[in-house]
C-alpha cells in the first residue's frame, strides 16, 4: 500500500479468490487479508457461488482455468446487474484469445501467472480506484438534484466565527465524531463540509437529510439492500455509508431519526460494519461520522427521544452555531457577497446598499438566519430595490406605512425620511448627518424649525413631539 488513502480503500473491501490451486489460494488468502476487510476464498466456480450468494464482494479475483466451468464462463457473477463486482482473471496462458475473452467477459483487470505480489496488488488498487470513481460520479449527479450553498465559504469576522474556525483547522484531521448544533439556517453543513475538506480523507463527502427519508426507508438509504429486500427492491443497491468509504458521512437532522434506527446506527458506528436490508454479512466501513441537529440533543436525550448511548457516541466534540442576531457584525459581509454572487447567478444588477440599509439589516432579528438574509438579498435584486419594511418590528413597519401618504408634500417626506434615519442611528445626528450627506449644522437647523411648527402643523399631530425636542 503507497498511502493511507490506499491502505483505507482496501479496509472497506470485500475480495473474494477463486483458484484450484490451494498454494496460490493460500499465498493470496494471507496476503489479502493483511489490508481487506474481508477475503474468501473457493477453488471451484460452484463453490464460488455458494459463497456469493451470502456475501457480496467488491472485488473477485478469478483464474480463468478452473475445472468444470472456466472462469470466462461464470456468468453469474460476470452479468449479475444487482450484485455487480469487479473481476480480475489470472492465467498461465499468454494468449491473446484468452484476455480478449476475458475482457469481453467483462474483466476489469487481467494478470500473468507468476506474478509478483506488488503486480497483483497495483491491479487491485487500480479496480478499487475505478469503482470508488464510479461511486463519487454517482454521489455527484446525486447532489446536483439538490439544492446546496456547497460554494458558500464560512463569511465573518466576528470574534465568535475565529474561533470556530480555529476549532475546525483543530480538530478536522482527527477521525473523531463532531456533534454540530444551532438553529435552522446558520450554516451547519457549511461547517461539516470545512471539516471534510481540512480533513485530508480521499473519500467522498455524503450528505443525507435524515429528515426528508421515511423511516421505513431510512435503513436501506444508509445500510444498502439486496435484491427484494422489500416491495420495490427490484435490484441491490449500496447504502450511504458504502459510498462514504475513505470519506465523510454527514448526518443532517440527525434528531429525527426514529428510536429503532437510532440503535441501528449505534451499532454500525460502534462495529464499523454495517449490513445491507435483507443482507445475512456485514460489512466493514471507514467512515468518518459528522452529525447535526437544530435540536438540542441533551434535552432530548432527558426527554426519552433520543438514545443516551448514541449521544454519547456522536457527542465527542459539540459545535455550536451562534444565530445570525447574536454576530449582526458580520452581516455587512455577508449581504456584500450574498449580492455579488446571486446578482451573477440572476444576471441582473446588484442593489447597492447604504449605510442606512445595512444598520437596518443588523438592526433585524432574522429568524431565518443566514438562509433569511440570502433570501432577502435575492429578493432585492430581483425588485431591484430593498423592501426595508419587511425588517422592521410591526410597530416600526405600521409607522412607516402611515409615513408617506401620497397627498403629502416632498418637504413632510424628507422630515420623515430624516428622523428615520436618526432612528436607525440611535439618535446619532453626526452619523446621520453623514449617512444623510449633509452638514450637521443643516441636520440641527432642520429639527430646531420643526420643534417650532410642531404645534401648528396639522400633519405634525402623528409625531412624537418629546422625541423631537429630545434630538434637537
Amino acid at each position: 500500500m503507497n498511502t493511507n488513502a490506499d491502505l483505507s480503500l482496501c479496509r472497506s473491501a470485500a475480495v473474494l479468490v477463486v483458484d484450484d490451486e490451494s498454494g496460490m489460494r493460500s499465498f493470496l488468502q494471507k496476503a489479502l487479508e493483511k489490508h481487506f476487510g474481508l477475503v474468501e476464498v473457493a477453488s471451484s466456480i460452484e463453490r464460488a457461488e455458494e459463497i456469493r450468494r451470502r456475501c457480496h464482494f467488491d472485488l473477485l479475483i478469478v483464474d480463468v482455468k478452473l475445472p468444470g466451468r472456466s472462469g470466462i464462463e461464470w456468468h453469474e457473477a460476470l452479468q449479475d446487474p444487482n450484485r455487480h463486482s469487479d473481476v480480475i482473471f489470472m492465467t498461465a496462458y499468454a494468449e491473446l484469445d484468452t484476455a480478449i475473452q476475458a475482457l469481453r467477459a467483462g474483466a476489469a483487470d487481467f494478470i500473468l501467472k507468476p506474478f509478483r505480489l506488488e503486480q497483483m496488488m497495483n491491479a487491485v488498487l487500480r479496480v478499487l480506484k475505478r469503482r470508488q470513481l464510479a461511486r463519487e460520479n454517482f454521489l455527484l449527479r446525486r447532489e446536483v438534484t439538490r439544492y446546496l450553498d456547497a460554494d458558500t465559504p464560512m463569511l465573518g469576522d466576528s470574534s465568535v466565527i475565529q474561533r470556530l474556525e480555529a476549532v475546525i483547522t483543530r480538530v478536522a484531521p482527527t477521525p473523531s465524531a463532531v456533534l454540530i448544533e444551532g438553529e435552522s439556517g446558520t450554516g451547519k453543513e457549511l461547517v461539516a463540509r470545512a471539516l471534510h475538506q481540512q480533513s485530508g480523507r480521499e473519500g467522498p463527502y455524503v450528505p443525507v437529510n435524515c429528515g426528508a427519508i421515511s423511516p421505513e426507508l431510512l435503513e436501506a438509504e444508509l445500510f444498502g439492500h439486496t435484491k427484494g429486500a422489500f416491495t420495490g427492491a427490484d435490484r441491490a443497491r449500496d447504502g450511504l455509508f458504502t459510498y462514504a468509504s475513505g470519506g465523510t458521512l454527514f448526518l443532517d437532522e440527525i434528531g429525527e431519526l426514529p428510536l429503532a434506527m437510532q440503535a441501528k446506527l449505534l451499532r454500525a458506528l460502534e462495529q464499523k460494519k454495517i449490513r445491507p436490508v435483507g443482507s445475512e454479512r456485514e460489512i466493514p466501513t471507514d467512515v468518518r461520522i459528522l452529525a447535526a441537529t437544530n435540536r438540542k440533543l441533551s434535552d432530548e436525550v432527558k426527554q426519552h427521544n433520543f438514545r443516551e448511548d448514541l449521544f454519547f457516541r456522536l457527542n465527542v466534540l459539540t459545535l455550536t452555531l451562534p444565530p445570525l442576531r447574536e454576530r449582526a457584525e458580520d452581516i455587512p459581509q455577508l449581504a456584500h457577497y450574498f449580492s455579488r454572487k446571486l446578482s451573477s447567478d440572476l444576471g441582473l444588477p446588484a442593489v447597492p446598499f447604504s449605510h442606512e440599509d445595512l444598520r437596518a439589516m443588523q438592526s433585524h432579528s432574522w429568524p431565518g438566519n443566514i438562509r433569511e438574509l440570502k433570501n432577502f438579498i435575492e429578493r432585492c435584486i430581483l425588485l431591484g430595490h430593498l423592501p426595508l419594511d419587511e425588517l422592521r418590528t410591526p410597530e416600526l413597519g405600521a409607522q412607516a406605512h402611515a409615513a408617506y401618504p401620497s397627498c403629502w408634500p416632498l418637504e413632510e417626506v424628507e422630515k420623515r425620511h430624516i428622523l428615520r434615519v436618526l432612528e436607525v442611528c440611535e439618535g446619532n445626528k453626526s452619523a446621520a448627518a453623514r449617512q444623510l450627506g449633509i452638514a450637521r449644522k443643516t441636520l440641527d437647523r432642520k429639527l430646531a424649525g420643526w420643534q417650532e411648527s410642531a404645534e401648528t402643523s396639522e400633519l405634525d399631530k402623528s409625531l412624537d413631539h418629546d422625541e423631537l425636542e429630545r434630538l434637537a
